[in-house]
């Protein structure tokens, strides 16, 4: 069955795909969200890769180097075994600065016999808009293109470079090396120095990983899943990406394809929350800083989202000139949805803020900048909660009032009120203590529908949201709040398809949904784990994780029939909800160690 079935390396600046057979199917470069040098996941005919190709005698496996981010792929044929430790440079340099070049390493390692490989080297650079010319120098293999604009990339080996671009066969006798960069080396590498920087890479990732608590269950689970989120985060800025990707469809042959190589205020903030809760202040304390350099003027809305570099204007382009996925078109560049207005994202935002300044309030930096942004999101929801918005799904074209986005605008309140107190400012709390109770009223009024005994998507809807299941992780409701708990199985009743999740059933601008949004089904194990249907709960957890792909990672949707992953990838949201639902369950098991400890 065709699956996503590849690995993520990266260095927090950029990222590459790499498939279950060692081909480099996906990589922009200098940074996540530049053009594409390789895009074969997005038209295998012209998309270009950097492939490594054997025999059919070969078997080949794939697994990560053990708490880090390093790729290894073993081809092994009886006596003739090597392997391929792909990685993209990250580490602390002699000045103590991250080095992170905009470049990946694939160092080749002899383990055995005489193996043989050929190499397919196919850089198309620019989204393989127009050609790309390679050719052969005195030192390194340099790929350019004229066509769009002018671009380059640098292939530096120690094998012979001619056998590599013309695919001859070659021998592996020693150790040996790729090296892809942007830019051109001023110091010639060798094996012994790219060997060095795979080690380095490997102890900054082993030393990274020491940070994540560890965990009697789905240990492995949340520290690849940790991973995998902290190679989403982009270090410049400290904007962390919704997926890698761009145009993964949600559907195969449909046009729900977009481009999530941006941070949403949304989804980065969800992540900095659980990746704060698992240790990782550094990550946190740039993602706050991101959001005030964001936020110059203090009546200023946030957007939904920015560009990783804080770029405000996304414009949404297609790519015609490139298949898709699977002949899923358009392929999309930027993102017109950066203009859409979603008032949930203010109450995300707040309760980030929130949390970190609960977990690090000795030592939190930008105490003044935060107390202010805090005002801000005040004053902005004070005047906006009441309207329409497109809600936590971008419903492309009308506005409503969306639950998700009427509690979060509570939250909001309720956090900025928690965050005053910690600050000892209460000068404005009785003010904002009343508007709380205002919105909060007005939800159970407006949302609750009595026929369908639940929570539903928008005021005077009948129609069930995955989404609504939040209210209880964001502190609205009680878990065992009669309501909440109806509104729970109503929701698995209705949204549930042989375990996974819809988002909502109802028709949007595309027709009806036809996939299941990761994320959704983690969401409802949660409810149920707090709901007390524990049992229930980790019975589809388990069945959730076995979906995952050969290496542990999801993407943002699952087809419900075939199992087969779908949408952008990796997919932070996953990744995040997969954490949440592990810690619960292995703190459940804490609790209940300590009880049985007490009744002997």
């Amino acid at each position: 069955m065709d699956n996503l079935d590849y690995g993520i390396i990266g260095n927090c600046r950029s990222a590459a795909l790499i498939s279950k057979t060692g081909a480099i199917e996906w990589c922009c470069l200098p940074e996540f969200d530049s053009s594409s040098v390789f895009a074969k996941i997005l038209d295998e005919r012209i998309g270009g890769s950097f492939e490594i190709q054997v025999s059919d005698k070969y078997t080949v496996k794939q697994r990560y180097k053990k708490n880090t981010a390093v790729l290894i792929t073993r081809f092994s044929n009886k006596g003739n075994v090597f392997e391929i430790h792909d990685f993209m440079p990250r580490y602390h340099d002699e000045k103590g600065k991250y080095h992170a070049p905009p470049e990946l390493v694939r160092y080749v390692k002899h383990i055995k016999g005489k193996p043989v490989f050929r190499v397919l080297y196919d850089p198309k650079l620019e989204y393989a808009q127009g050609e790309t010319e390679t050719y052969v120098k005195d030192d390194f293999i340099v790929s350019l293109t004229k066509t769009v604009k002018f671009d380059t990339v640098f292939l530096y080996t120690s094998f012979n470079k001619n056998a590599v671009l013309e695919g001859q066969e070659i021998e592996v006798t020693k150790n040996g090396y790729f090296l892809m960069g942007y830019n051109e080396k001023i110091l010639q590498p060798t094996t012994r120095k790219i060997y060095l920087d795979l080690e380095r890479t490997k102890v900054y990732w082993l030393n990274w990983t020491n940070k994540t608590p560890t965990y009697k269950k789905y240990n492995q689970e949340i520290a690849r899943s940790a991973i995998t989120l902290k190679l989403l985060s982009y270090d410049k800025t400290g904007a962390v990406l919704a997926a890698a990707t761009t145009s993964l469809p949600e559907t195969i042959g449909e046009v729900r394809n977009w481009d999530y190589r941006f941070c949403w205020i949304r989804d980065a903030s969800m992540v900095i929350k659980v990746m704060g809760g698992l240790g990782h202040k550094n990550v946190a304390r740039r993602y706050l800083q991101f959001i005030i350099d964001l936020m110059p003027d203090k009546d200023e809305k946030l957007q939904i989202m920015y560009g990783i570099n804080k770029e405000k204007e996304l414009t949404e382009e297609t790519l015609d000139h490139l298949s898709g996925y699977k002949g899923s078109k358009p392929v999309r560049i930027g993102n017109a949805a950066y203009e859409q207005k979603q008032n949930d994202i203010y109450g995300i935002l707040m309760d980030v803020i929130h949390a970190q300044l609960v977990k690090f309030n000795t030592d939190i930096e930008n105490g003044e900048e935060l107390w202010g942004i805090t005002k801000g999101i005040v004053w902005i929801v004070s005047r906006h909660w009441k309207e329409r918005d497109k809600g936590i799904w971008e419903f492309r074209t009308e506005d409503r009032h969306f639950t998700f986005s009427k509690v979060l605008c509570w939250v909001a309140i309720d956090r900025a009120v928690k965050v005053a107190r910690i600050l000892k400012k209460t000068g404005k709390l009785e003010k904002w203590l009343l508007l709380e109770k205002e919105i909060k009223a007005d939800i159970y009024e407006n949302a609750w529908n009595g026929e369908v005994n639940a929570f539903t998507q928008s005021y005077g809807s009948s129609h069930l949201d995955a989404s609504v299941l939040l209210m209880e992780s964001y502190g609205f409701i009680e878990a065992k709040h009669p309501k909440y708990v109806s509104t729970v199985k109503a929701i698995g009743k209705d949204l549930s398809n042989d375990g996974l999740l819809y988002r909502y059933k109802n028709e949007d601008d595309f027709g009806l949904p036809s996939s299941s949004f990761t994320i959704c089904t983690f969401w409802y194990i949660n409810s149920l784990f707090k709901i007390g249907e524990v049992e229930k709960a980790r019975e589809h957890f388990e069945k959730l994780l076995s979906y995952s792909n050969h290496l542990g990672l999801f993407s943002e949707d699952i087809d419900f029939k075939t199992k087969r992953l779908l949408g952008n990838f990796p997919q932070a949201y996953s990744h995040l909800a997969l954490i949440e639902c592990a810690v619960n369950f292995s703190t459940k098991d804490t609790e209940e160690r300590i009880l049985e400890s007490m009744r002997d």
